[in-house]
């Protein structure tokens, strides 16, 4: 499977170099089976060690899936349909952790336990679901019994009241002291990235980034007939034509010389002189990407964007610097954020922080660093702590007056995906914009 996977990805960069595509379902399905097997080999037996849980287990049913579901299945599932029981067991550092999935049979109320790693992969018992949880809990003694329940995070939160109600019921009055939040369980094991994943999210970043420029060119924009829907509906289009999920639909917004913020509107034709700017994302592989980039129309007789606007973007990118420089394991995403604040005070830019970890969601588990309207810090989410080999989207914005402008600020908002990689250094996915695109 590594080999299949490395001749797949130097294919795909290959090919990357002219248009960005994905591989087939299939292919995708493999490569997504293989990650889930070195998260659930890898991540999960050390995080159950490290938060002392013996056993974890994540109980819900269609249409209200916890959130730590989709990290756990296999590509293929798309739902917990009627109820799904995952149990995952800590047998000790000899023995690895036992994962056992509970599913139902409508046919004569036959359940089925599938073991993973066992040799017996496969049995099927005659008990109701709950009563044979309860069975297979009894046979393992565990110590404790982490449950997904959270007031902090919503990746932690996701046994709703009627699953909690019948797992205790199941479990019986002799398991109440038994069962501990599982916390900091769940959150960091989807939270985690693994290496192999960032060759495939690298080739994803490649397909923002050429889908950006198209979009920010004149093959979409004719200055004074192209409007800022316009283009959001190219954009929106072409995810769907590329076979791409999104988790948010895409924003287009324009700032120009005498147009106040006030007075924007929805639908507005792009002029000559404008500023551009996107809030672009995609999903696929069950990952997903964060984009922000920047955009200028030359005006007539221009050849090049102007000073003033291309200082804005320069304030920006050092903002991008005093950000990833501060980003180190162990530090808290509010230590962060003040410490970033405070040298961008002493650098004399004015702008925001809202950085936040990405992956298996968009706004993902992990340490937030700031939000566009708490800059003095996020209470709980803001207090986590930086993990190696983890992904974040390096969100924020300085505004900066421009001298063509007569002086109007310009708000320069960019957003990029970067990994803090295993041995705990800061880096970007793909690189981040440092020139605008530019429509002629």
């Amino acid at each position: 499977m590594a080999r299949f996977l490395l001749t797949l990805f130097s294919t795909l960069a290959l090919a990357a170099q002219a248009v960005p595509t994905l591989p087939s379902l299939r292919q995708q399905a493999q490569i997504q089976q293989e990650w889930l097997r070195l998260r659930l080999e890898r991540h999960l037996p050390a995080l159950m060690r490290k938060h002392g849980v013996q056993m974890w287990i994540v109980a819900c049913r269609e249409y209200a899936e916890d959130p730590a579901f989709f990290s756990l299945v296999s590509p293929t599932v798309f739902a917990a349909r009627r109820t799904t029981i995952y149990v995952f067991f800590d047998r000790g550092p000899d023995n690895g952790v036992e994962r056992l999935a509970l599913g139902g049979d409508s046919n004569g109320g036959l359940y089925t336990v599938y073991r993973d790693p066992g040799p017996k992969s496969r049995e099927v018992y005659g008990e109701s679901q709950w009563q044979l949880l309860k069975k297979l809990v009894d046979e393992r003694h565990p110590v404790n019994i982490a449950v997904d329940i959270s007031p902090t995070h919503a990746f932690s939160d996701g046994l709703t009241v009627g699953m909690r109600d019948k797992l205790m019921a199941a479990l019986g009055n002799e398991y109440n002291g038994k069962f501990v939040p599982a916390e900091n369980l769940a959150l960091e094991y989807q939270e985690l990235r693994i290496p192999e994943m960032l060759p495939a999210y690298r080739q994803m970043m490649q397909m923002v980034h050429n889908v950006i420029s198209r979009a920010f060119s004149n093959e979409v924009i004719v200055p004074g007939k192209t409007t800022d829907e316009d283009v959001v509906w190219w954009l929106r289009q072409k995810v769907n034509d590329t076979g791409l999920g999104t988790w948010f639909q895409p924003s287009v917004t324009v700032q120009r010389k005498g147009l106040k913020p006030a007075d924007r509107k929805e639908r507005i034709v792009i002029e000559r002189g404008d500023v551009l700017h996107t809030d672009f994302g995609i999903t696929a592989l069950r990952l997903n990407t964060d984009t922000q980039h920047m955009g200028y129309v030359l005006d007539s007789g221009e050849t090049d964007v102007p000073d003033g606007i291309k200082a804005a973007l320069k304030n920006t990118n050092r903002l991008q610097d005093l950000t990833l420089e501060r980003m180190r394991p162990g530090r808290t995403g509010n230590e962060v954020l003040a410490d970033v604040l405070h040298a961008m005070r002493e650098e004399k830019i004015n702008g925001s922080e809202y950085s936040h970890p990405i992956g298996d969601h968009g706004h993902a588990a992990g340490p937030l660093i700031g939000l566009w309207d708490l800059q003095q810090g996020v209470p709980g989410r803001g207090d986590v702590k930086m993990l190696p080999g983890t992904w974040f989207s390096i969100e924020l914005q300085a505004t900066t007056p421009v001298p063509e402008w007569g002086g109007q600020d310009l708000e320069v908002a960019l957003e990029e995906d970067a990994v803090l990689d295993e041995q705990g250094k800061m880096s970007w996915v793909l690189k981040r914009q440092t020139e605008f695109h530019l429509v002629r």
